[in-house]
């Protein structure tokens, strides 16, 4: 007679395995699919440099800005870090020498940790698995890793209500060269909706530095925020921060 596993009979014991291996396969990717939908649920930010403030370090300047939020309430939520690597085009895949290369940044969050972002030089935002780096391996004879060019913004995330502000020190190799501010307003999905409520939130605790409305909203106007648009401002304001002249090094200890 034909096998009979857990009730279900099955004409062979492979047609079994072969069952088991589609049901393991769907488990994967609907656990996958959830994973990234919970990590995608909130949305709404804003990216922005802070200077320092006169006189003082990055880590002071760090510390005065985390202390205000305590004042206000917020409370400690974990960490945070947000990466990127820059790529050029690589000279065997021009086909005009003279045509000047073409820039990839491929950027990581540990807010999306199933994610990898892919942003193009004037061009589009794709968001991949976090296996897209080992393509990029693979991609060497075409795209190429700008050495020493890594930067990354890395600190601390704080609750307060329904914002999440992530403080950031920006750090290219074993030097600070800056800090960044995310404000995040979870309930709102929609670009302009709630700036005058986050510039309110943001006036509260970074004074004059407030920042103005990104620019990536001005293409967004009623559609949707995505996890794309933080990491464009994110590659904007760490492109920036790479490119400014060092500051004396009596205020970046």
């Amino acid at each position: 007679s034909m096998p009979r596993v857990f009730g279900v009979q099955f004409d062979t014991y492979l047609s079994f395995w072969e069952h088991i291996s589609m049901f393991v396969r769907r488990c994967f990717f609907r656990l996958s699919a959830l994973q990234h939908c919970v990590s995608y649920s909130r949305m709404h930010c804003s990216v922005s440099q802070m200077p320092l403030a006169e006189g003082k370090s990055v880590q002071q300047t760090v510390e005065m800005l985390t202390r205000k939020l305590e004042l206000l309430g917020a409370e400690k939520q974990g960490t945070f870090c947000v990466d990127c690597e820059t790529y050029h085009t690589a000279a065997s895949a021009m086909g005009n020498p003279a045509q000047p290369g073409k820039l990839m940044y491929v950027m990581h969050s540990s807010e999306y940790p199933l994610s990898c972002f892919a942003l193009f030089e004037n061009g589009p935002c794709l968001i991949t698995d976090t296996n897209f780096d080992v393509l990029m391996i693979k991609l060497k004879g075409f795209f190429q890793n700008a050495k020493a060019n890594k930067i990354e913004s890395r600190g601390t995330r704080y609750q307060f209500c329904d914002f999440l502000v992530k403080i950031g020190t920006v750090t290219m190799g074993p030097s600070a060269r800056g800090i960044s501010v995310e404000v995040e307003y979870c309930p709102c999905v929609v670009a302009n909706d709630c700036w005058n409520l986050m510039t309110e939130f943001m006036q509260s605790f970074m004074g004059s530095h407030t920042p103005g409305i990104p620019s990536v909203f001005g293409t967004k106007h009623d559609s949707v925020y995505s996890p794309a648009d933080t990491m464009i401002q994110y590659m904007e304001l760490l492109n920036k921060i790479r490119k400014q002249q060092q500051v004396p090094s009596t205020g970046m200890r």
